[in-house]
């Protein structure tokens, strides 16, 4: 049986008390299935408590959307992996190309903050895309390559998840064809296996929604989805994550 992992970035939206609302309509509506997986990354002041709510159910997890690579210190508004665990995380985000387009994230931080990951026990879930530049000019793969060089080093020796979300399809309602994403799904996977890299699920994201999810997924290529937008209506989600094709 294909297993398919769906994962909602709520980026800077639903604060704790609305999370514990969602998260009770979403239950209401989703029920577990063997061949899928649901995880949640919500902001930073909702993790303990969709943490603690999601712990109930063995399909569905939650993770943080950034860490520090430093354990503790004296780095003011920082999250480090071990407090993030210590609030229920079980994975996180690293290298999501608002950190790197945004807030500056270089190669360097995202593979310190992938070995932080692994130091603290959590599953980390490594971003990689390329921007509309970098697509025109024929550098997808390279731009793609790079990163995962500069996060995983010559050789994978831990277990993670790649998402891999063209910058140009994030939130601007465009998005890779099912055809072009399974392209560089499989150009991931093979640079994995060089690497003697082992079960590493490999995500799209990028303006998924509803209407696309199953065209996307029926790519043998992908498994499963990351998304931002259209996880943050709890019933949208549900919606998504049960009729989403296998």
């Amino acid at each position: 049986m294909r297993a398919l992992l769906f994962a909602a970035n709520w980026k800077m939206h639903i604060g704790p008390q609305e999370a514990r609302t969602y998260l009770s309509t979403f239950l209401g509506q989703y029920s577990e299935r063997p061949d899928r997986q649901v995880w949640f990354f919500p902001p930073a002041v909702s993790l303990e408590a969709v943490a603690t709510i999601v712990a109930k159910r063995p399909d569905l997890l939650a993770g943080a959307q950034d860490i520090y690579w430093e354990p503790k210190g004296a780095y003011t508004g920082a999250i480090s992996g071990p407090l993030a665990a210590q609030a229920g995380a079980r994975a996180t985000l690293i290298g999501h190309s608002e950190r790197r387009h945004v807030f500056g994230e270089t190669y360097e931080q995202t593979g310190k903050k992938l070995a932080a990951a692994v130091r603290a026990g959590l599953h980390p879930v490594l971003c990689v895309g390329e921007t509309l530049a970098q697509r025109d000019a024929g550098e997808t793969l390279t731009v793609v390559t790079r990163q995962l060089e500069a996060a995983f080093g010559a050789r994978v020796e831990v277990q993670a998840t790649v998402a891999y979300e063209p910058v140009w399809a994030i939130g601007t309602g465009r998005n890779a064809t099912p055809q072009d994403a399974a392209l560089v799904h499989q150009a991931i996977r093979g640079w994995l296996n060089d690497r003697q890299a082992v079960e590493t699920r490999i995500l799209y994201g990028g303006s998924v929604n509803v209407k696309n999810a199953s065209q996307l997924l029926a790519e043998r290529e992908l498994d499963g989805v990351l998304v931002g937008g259209a996880s943050l209506d709890p019933k949208i989600w549900a919606e998504l994550v049960r009729t989403a094709a296998t």
